[in-house]
């Protein structure tokens, strides 16, 4: 696909671009209105692809835990066999807490992990199914509750009885950007991992305690433009850091119910890094 059309709905999907100019735009890029509408369903994201692991061996539920003003609700899910273990944070992108999510969840839980993924959108009254109104919550959040929310996870985790009390997280996109930020906050934080995701302010790095590893899109110029001061300010703090750039393949090249930018061979090669990691740092 034009990459043009593949940029053009990475605008639409992170900045304040209105539907009716996406199309627009779209139009101009395909030739006419019924092309664009012809490609639209090649762009937009389909749920129906997610849920490729099974929850049959694994424990799971729904959860609500305290946030900073109200509470907030949490999909967890682990093996079967009640035990205590390492916890994972697994962070949304930008729509909310959906099926893809809940999946990469018991993906993790499959790997072993006491999986935990709160929804940012929780104090608004959850995620709505249109994309565009989950947009158009997520501009009304407040960025300094909505982090507290996020850390007042780990408060939250030494509650379970299978917790063992140490923990990491994992973000996509905005999730990512929210997995940086939780690295520079939660200093009991052992293991980051942050896909595609803006990177904490140069003056903040110094803070971060924990692990990190960084995986980037080499079409992601949007989000790749912050690297080089982020890995430098890592490198002066002496932050233990992992960076990977997965080279040809876009943004959100690990969300596989995103048809035109998932990679498979990367986003693979991804989880099975970030999965490593974690057994490095959790273990």
């Amino acid at each position: 696909m034009d990459q043009r059309i593949i940029n053009l709905y990475d605008e639409y999907t992170h900045k304040p671009l209105g539907r009716k100019e996406f199309l627009h735009r779209l139009a101009l890029l395909t030739g006419s209105s019924a092309s664009a509408l012809a490609i639209l369903p090649l762009l937009e994201v389909n749920y129906s692809n997610a849920g490729v692991t099974v929850a049959q061996d694994l424990f799971t539920e729904r959860v609500k835990y305290p946030g900073s003003k109200s509470p907030m609700d949490a999909y967890v899910a682990r093996p079967k066999e009640e035990k205590k273990y390492a916890a994972v944070v697994v962070i949304h992108e930008n729509r909310g807490l959906n099926a893809h999510i809940e999946d990469v969840t018991r993906r993790a839980a499959s790997a072993g992990y006491l999986a935990i993924a709160p929804n940012a959108l929780s104090p608004l009254g959850g995620t709505p199914a249109n994309e565009d109104d989950a947009r158009t919550k997520f501009q009304q959040l407040d960025a300094g509750e909505t982090l507290q929310n996020f850390i007042k996870v780990f408060d939250y985790l030494p509650s379970r009885k299978d917790c063992n009390g140490k923990w990491g997280c994992v973000g996509f996109c905005w999730g990512g950007g929210m997995s940086n930020d939780l690295a520079v906050n939660v200093p009991s934080l052992k293991a980051a991992v942050a896909f595609y995701g803006r990177q904490p302010a140069a003056a903040d790095v110094p803070k971060i305690k924990a692990a990190l590893q960084l995986h980037y899109a080499g079409l992601d110029d949007r989000i790749n433009a912050g690297i080089p001061p982020y890995e430098e300010t890592l490198k002066k703090a002496s932050v233990a850091y992992e960076l990977y750039m997965y080279e040809g393949v876009n943004h959100a090249f690990h969300n596989d119910t995103a048809p035109t930018r998932y990679n498979e061979a990367a986003a693979k090669l991804a989880w099975q890094r970030t999965i490593a990691f974690f057994g490095k740092y959790l273990s």
